[in-house]
């Protein structure tokens, strides 16, 4: 008998992975997580049915989420990360000498616990010195810090449910009094394919356009996320993506990478028809 995990994107679309084994299943105070370890993907980390990320595609996400401001920024040395419990974005950050402090806050402590044991690698950098793991309500948190981080990533699941709170007006403005004044936020924005999708994407957009002065989207495509294609929020104080990115010094830090490069940086900026004129309606 075959195994097959499937998530709904739509309610009239599902994505389906084949399992070989469903090595982790717990309901935690705040979501249900399992692990699954599968044929094409390698080892799937789900929350709530969803999708987390997989081993054979996390790369994509967390260098775009990372390696895109770290660019931009010459002088990131204090860094909030909310969420990303399970490493990669403190993963790549750590690559960073430069980078002095690593916060990570995180709401579900077992979420971590269950990627130190079925997602090591990814978990690996998650006991370097400069990291320092919070399990606290991010928006109680980021309350008490004022002019304090250089860059903010938000790596949040999807705005419903448990991180509906990390996509509003108010989380923006606490972030924004986080951040030093030339300091950036970053954060997933989710698909602009599926209508339900795209409208979260719309509200979350007006609403960093309304905080910060230099507010863009931008993309990568990541195979087992909704339609393959998946969005980015880069908001700023000071720098902007393109005309501030330093190709030259990031280059020169000779980071191997397996998505990131500058080049597509630029590129990943330049957006399709549609989804300019989605951008549009709400700016």
């Amino acid at each position: 008998m075959e195994l097959w995990f499937s998530e709904f994107h739509a309610p009239d679309v599902k994505h389906s992975i084949r399992v070989n084994r469903h090595l982790y299943s717990h309901k935690s105070p705040y979501q249900q997580i399992d692990i699954y370890e599968t044929p094409e993907f390698g080892k799937v980390l789900s929350l709530d049915g969803n999708v987390m990320l997989t081993e054979r595609d996390e790369f994509i996400y967390d260098e775009m989420i990372t390696h895109v401001p770290m660019a931009v920024h010459p002088g990131i040395k204090n860094v909030l990360v909310i969420g990303a419990g399970d490493g990669g974005v403190v993963h790549e950050l750590a690559r960073y000498r430069t980078i002095e402090n690593i916060d990570l806050v995180e709401m579900d402590e077992q979420v971590v616990e269950a990627c130190r044991m079925y997602l090591p690698e990814n978990a690996s950098r998650l006991d370097d010195e400069r990291v320092h793991i919070y399990f606290d309500n991010a928006l109680r948190f980021i309350r008490r810090r004022t002019d304090e981080y250089d860059l903010i990533i938000v790596d949040s699941t999807d705005p419903f449910g448990p991180s509906e709170s990390y996509f509003t007006k108010e989380f923006y403005g606490i972030c924004y009094n986080a951040l030093h004044e030339d300091g950036i936020l970053v954060n997933q924005q989710g698909s602009p394919f599926y209508q339900h999708d795209a409208e979260a994407m719309q509200r979350s957009h007006q609403r960093i356009v309304s905080t910060f002065p230099i507010s863009r989207v931008y993309q990568a495509h990541i195979p087992t996320y909704a339609a393959g294609y998946w969005l980015f929020g880069f908001a700023s104080k000071k720098y902007h993506p393109l005309d501030d990115l330093d190709a030259e010094k990031w280059q020169a830090l000779n980071l191997k990478t397996n998505y990131y490069t500058t080049r597509l940086h630029k590129g990943a900026f330049y957006l399709p028809a549609f989804l300019e004129r989605l951008l549009e309606e709400v700016e």
